[in-house]
């Protein structure tokens, strides 16, 4: 799977040569050696050979350097197909001339690896098809009062409290799908952001799962996105946003602050010892070991994000910021100026990010590193992965501790360990919380104005859109701070929020303004989000989620496989969300 091979016949009768290759996706790499070709024996009918298996998942590029002085023969960008048979013919056109050509020719051509993204694709587009025209059955009375005849429909009305800092509000779900927006006087649930929470679930879900073992389902090596990159900062900014929504509505409703800040510690405490108790450890591979116990992890750094942000959010709330009883010298700061506290904490946290990211000195490597290492930047810092982020882990928590098969490893081939939960992105993970934070501020602040909440959440993704495009100077590897998912570099975290708001935006706008989506099925995993992946994660290797495939290198079988197991959990959480059981904590 995602390769191709490559057969190299040298018609060269004095000389033979060494084949090496460079990936399109390595950024200021060495070349990689291959194979060596021997010289032919003077004849075309015995030329030297040699068989390589290649890269498909990213253009290459093939280097052949003659064995006597070391002399550039040719160089061919290409890119080749998955479980193509390719030759590469090197030989001189003629007698006469000393010039070196070098021929690639398809032997057997590639298949097409995407046509099974395509073939999911109309099946769940069939499948959505199916629901949308019996939901229009539905809506013919002899066929609803049959249905509900049959099925003796209940109402599940019922306030419901969400984990991870979820609104705590009543979800009505009865004949009417589309239920009415939450507002003082009703303590109705804002469907859109257990749509938003949904969906980034779902879609880590799967690419946790493999994602069909497809590159752009994995996480970037190292600079750049891909979609793998997208979900848990999507993940982290709808819990800022439900945390505004949540303790307003506690404080509102008459709890106390010391009651309230019992809860966000236990709530942390919780999510931290489920990440290191039972999401990260390898049951598999025998008992729970401290000697190599990974102490960061994905449910960790939500815990303590989480508890940052909420107790940052209960220490400097103040009355009457929601109620615009307060007046601001500037009205188009007005949601913002009233928790300058809060800003300033912020900022003084990036700029701790920030002094510790450029000026802390690394042994061994230079100052300000931002590289994978490895073969990076051709080959000079091996043993600098993640530069002062990586120093950190490996100095405050042992190389034993962290994750020990980051992202960089395939392309970039480190060998260092390198966490990308690791203690200084947390910095930035709780800066993307704070940016929800502020989404749920709007929420409340510009209550049932739908118009103010869109513009300026409009407002706010061309704000972040123009700090990333800024510090990256829209370039993958040549900005001032590229964005890096592993790294949690303030790039990302900027681009991840301009989109997060227009994300949030779009669905506030079809779910909750218009009613045009009741947000299904994404609804449903948003409400039991913590459930859902912890289930996902303990149960990965068992069936139904997980079984013996006939052919282990075809794309189409892993996708089945991957997108069954995450279509089961929306079943199990729809199941879920009927029978009223919500795990929350």
């Amino acid at each position: 799977m995602d390769q191709a091979l490559l057969l190299v016949r040298n018609e060269l009768p004095a000389q033979g040569f060494r084949l090496a290759a460079l990936s399109g996706s390595c950024h200021q790499c060495l070349y990689q050696f291959l194979a060596f070709v021997p010289p032919s024996n003077g004849s075309l009918r015995n030329p030297g050979t040699a068989a390589v298996m290649v890269d498909t998942q990213h253009p290459l590029t093939l280097l052949l350097n003659s064995s006597v002085g070391d002399r550039e023969l040719c160089k061919i960008q290409y890119h080749f197909g998955e479980f193509g048979n390719y030759s590469l013919v090197v030989k001189t056109p003629s007698t006469s001339t000393k010039t070196v050509s070098c021929d690639l020719v398809i032997n057997e051509g590639p298949i097409n690896s995407y046509l099974p993204i395509l073939f999911a694709f109309l099946v769940y587009m069939g499948i959505l098809a199916i629901l949308i025209v019996g939901r229009l059955f539905m809506k013919i009375d002899p066929v609803r009062n049959w249905v509900y005849k049959k099925l003796n429909r209940r109402e599940t009305d019922r306030p419901i409290n969400s984990e991870l800092g979820s609104p705590n509000t009543t979800d009505s779900v009865s004949s009417d799908p589309t239920p009415r927006l939450w507002s003082t006087a009703s303590r109705q649930r804002l469907r859109s952001l257990d749509t938003f929470r949904g969906l980034s679930l779902i879609i880590m879900v799967f690419v946790n799962y493999g994602g069909g073992k497809y590159w752009f389902f994995k996480h970037e090596s190292w600079n750049g996105l891909t979609v793998a990159d997208l979900v848990f900062p999507w993940f982290v900014f709808i819990m800022g946003t439900s945390i505004s929504l949540s303790l307003s509505s506690m404080l509102r409703w008459g709890s106390s602050k010391r009651k309230v800040l019992g809860k966000i510690l236990w709530r942390s405490f919780l999510l931290i010892l489920l990440g290191i108790i039972v999401v990260n450890p390898n049951y598999c591979l025998g008992p729970l070991s401290w000697d190599n116990l990974r102490i960061p992890g994905v449910l960790q750094r939500l815990g303590f994000t989480y508890l940052v942000v909420a107790a940052l959010e209960l220490l400097f709330t103040r009355a009457g910021a929601e109620s615009r009883a307060l007046e601001t010298p500037c009205p188009a700061l007005q949601d913002i100026l009233p928790y300058w506290p809060q800003w300033i904490f912020i900022l003084m946290l990036e700029v701790i990010w920030l002094c510790l990211t450029f000026l802390l000195p690394v042994p061994g490597c230079p100052r300000g590193y931002l590289g994978p290492g490895g073969i990076g930047d051709f080959g000079n810092y091996p043993n600098c992965t993640g530069g002062a982020a990586g120093y950190i882990d490996r100095l405050l928590l042992g190389e034993k501790h962290i994750y020990q098969h980051p992202s960089s490893s395939v392309i970039y081939q480190t060998t260092m360990p390198y966490d990308p939960e690791g203690i200084l992105g947390t910095i930035n993970t709780i800066f993307m919380a704070f940016l929800g934070l502020q989404a749920g501020k709007i929420i409340l602040f510009y209550r049932d104005q739908h118009k103010q909440i869109m513009s300026r959440f409009v407002i706010w993704s061309i704000v972040m859109g123009i700090i990333s495009a800024i510090l990256t100077k829209c370039s993958k590897e040549e900005g001032f701070i590229p964005i890096n998912k592993n790294l949690w570099s303030i790039s990302y975290v900027t681009t991840m929020s301009c989109f997060a708001f227009i994300l949030l935006l779009l669905i506030y706008y079809l779910v909750d303004v218009k009613r045009l989506w009741s947000g299904a099925p994404f609804f449903y995993p948003g409400m039991n989000s913590i459930l859902v992946y912890i289930g996902h994660e303990v149960f990965e290797n068992y069936f139904p989620f997980k079984w013996k495939m006939q052919d282990s290198q075809s794309h189409a079988e892993h996708l089945t496989q991957n997108l069954t197991a995450t279509t089961l959990w929306v079943i199990i959480s729809y199941l879920l969300y009927r029978r009223r059981i919500f795990l929350k904590i």
